[in-house]
């Protein structure tokens, strides 16, 4: 009896460590991608659409964001009216609403959308849906009123609305269900399917190149051509960031996402079109050596390698010596001509330009001329920013805090930047030494005026802070070990710690912005930014770090859940 039931045990091990070798050695389903024809733009894979969607239904992001300012705000703009004017064209030409009951009806498990022309808003849709769920689709319902058509072997649904021109075609063939808004990319996809030999996004160059370089698929993965979206009048229009120029050295770019319990995981890969110098490693090492003098709760660092002295210069000045915006964004609309008596100018003046804006007298003894020589002798290997907020004793001002840091090659001469400090802020304090003399502190100097400004003079580390307590917390870091990877760049965003004093000091400033107290726009920082930034007021921080190799740049993001 015994023996029997050994037998019959190891039987069923045998049987069930057969069966998972069989399903291991078994091929896998191909990836959707297989199935996309050439000319793609932008291409998006879900490992699981359904389910992606459905935990954004239940999610509380979603229901802030609907009842946000910032969301009334987009309501109203014109890129969302420009979708829901294409939204009612699809819905015209395929006789079924486009809206959430549809999205749900098509949602299957793995799905991807291939983007093929942005401003008309023409793409292909495939998910693996399984047909009886695929048939009971409102659009399924009303493949009556289209016109049957045959690819690959497998029929599939056409309709062209004559009005807006607007094709939509739809298709079930076993577990795919494929929709297009144009007849060539679903006949292109069903050959595809089929086997037949057509050309599909797979072989283009900008793909084989950008996703070789990336690794597994994330829970979403965007890869795009760059090539030809950059040059898009639609991409300079609507891209945010506005670094036009920056992305036209990039030919294709491939970003993974992947959530993993409280934190969600970002991997950007940017593949160069021309292959350059990977920066000297001394740098990014200096990066990952910088960013121990970061305090728990800073509001927003950033670290940056290799930095120029007249960049570091204007890092030092903008930020804390002579605080200011910065350069002045440029301006996109036609200078204002203001016309005197008529006067048109000389006929024999030719040498005056009108196209370039009049030449400023330098003044004589440039105050930062010390300055720019302290970094001229001293290449800084990694700069360090850092901010923070905090309320006063009152709660009523909100004070901003800063901290630079600069690692440079050698040590520094603290005489050297002392007496360079001095030069440079004393025409706005004094004709003589009062407040600008140096007294020393505990393990800083400071001047001894009414403006704290502390500067600290480690070896090879020197930081510079309008924050004594600041400071201190930062030098705390100088013992420690490097615990970041080395990096051409770092940053990081405490949206939790900075919240609250974000929206006190914005509605502040906002007072005096000339919007309606009562309706009208919303207050563009105190209201609609507060609102995005409640929106998320799960996500408790935001890091980024980027690598550069010579015909790539890599990027990750890591956004953290408090909950």
């Amino acid at each position: 009896m015994k023996r029997a039931i050994l037998v019959a045990f190891l039987s069923v091990v045998l049987f069930g460590v057969t069966w998972g070798a069989y399903r291991a050695a078994a091929p896998g389903e191909p990836e959707l991608s297989h199935f996309v024809p050439s000319g793609a733009l932008l291409y998006l894979q879900a490992k699981d659409f359904a389910s992606l969607l459905g935990d954004w239904d239940k999610s509380q992001e979603k229901e802030n964001w609907l009842k946000s300012k910032n969301h009334d705000v987009f309501s109203q703009s014109r890129l969302l009216l420009r979708l829901q004017d294409a939204s009612n064209e699809f819905s015209k030409a395929a006789g079924v609403a486009a809206g959430a009951d549809l999205l749900h009806q098509v949602a299957g498990k793995q799905s991807v959308l291939a983007l093929y022309d942005i401003g008309k808003l023409q793409f292909l849709y495939i998910t693996r849906l399984a047909s009886a769920d695929s048939m009971q689709s409102a659009l399924w319902q009303t493949r009556a009123q289209f016109e049957t058509r045959t690819a690959g072997g497998v029929n599939f649904f056409y309709r062209q609305d004559p009005e807006s021109d607007r094709e939509v075609a739809f298709a079930v063939t076993g577990d795919h269900l494929l929709l297009a808004t144009r007849e060539d990319l679903m006949a292109g996809a069903l050959q595809l399917l089929a086997g037949d030999k057509v050309q599909g996004v797979e072989a283009e160059p900008w793909w084989t190149r950008s996703v070789a370089a990336a690794g597994a698929p994330g829970d979403l993965r965007m890869v795009l051509n760059l090539e030809k979206i950059v040059p898009s009048s639609y991409f300079r229009s609507y891209w945010i960031q506005q670094n036009i120029t920056d992305m036209k050295q990039y030919s294709a770019a491939v970003s993974d996402l992947t959530r993993s319990g409280k934190e969600y995981y970002e991997e950007r890969i940017l593949s160069r079109k021309v292959a350059r110098e990977a920066p000297e490693s001394k740098g990014p090492a200096a990066v990952a050596e910088i960013l121990s003098f970061v305090p728990a709760n800073t509001g927003v660092y950033e670290a940056k390698a290799n930095p120029d002295g007249k960049e570091c210069v204007e890092l030092l000045t903008v930020k804390i010596l002579a605080p200011h915006l910065g350069p002045a964004a440029p301006d996109k609309l036609a200078p204002q001509v203001q016309l005197g008596r008529g006067e048109t100018g000389s006929a024999s003046d030719l040498e005056t330009r009108i196209d370039q804006p009049a030449t400023q007298n330098s003044l004589k003894g440039d105050s930062s001329g010390p300055l720019q020589a302290v970094f001229a002798k001293n290449h800084v290997l990694a700069q360090l920013e850092l901010q923070s907020t905090e309320r006063d004793s009152a709660g009523v001002f909100v004070r901003i805090h800063t901290a630079v840091a600069f690692r440079g090659e050698a040590d520094w001469d603290e005489l050297a930047v002392h007496a360079a400090l001095v030069e440079f802020v004393r025409p706005g304090f004094t004709t003589g030494q009062l407040g600008v003399g140096w007294k020393a502190a505990s393990g800083y100097s400071v001047l001894d005026g009414l403006w704290p400004l502390a500067v600290a003079v480690r070896g090879k580390y020197l930081i510079v802070s309008d924050n004594a307590a600041f400071l201190t917390n930062a030098l705390a870091g100088l013992n420690k070990k490097p615990s970041a990877s080395a990096a051409v760049f770092a940053a990081g965003f405490d949206p939790q710690h900075e919240r609250e004093n974000f929206v006190t000091l914005t509605k502040m400033l906002d007072l005096g912005s000339g919007a309606p107290q009562n309706g009208g726009s919303p207050e563009f920082f105190s209201e609609n930014m507060a609102s995005l930034s409640f929106t998320l007021k799960g996500v408790s921080s935001e890091k980024i770090v980027i690598h550069d190799d010579a015909d790539r740049q890599r990027q990750t993001v890591v956004y953290a859940w408090a909950q």
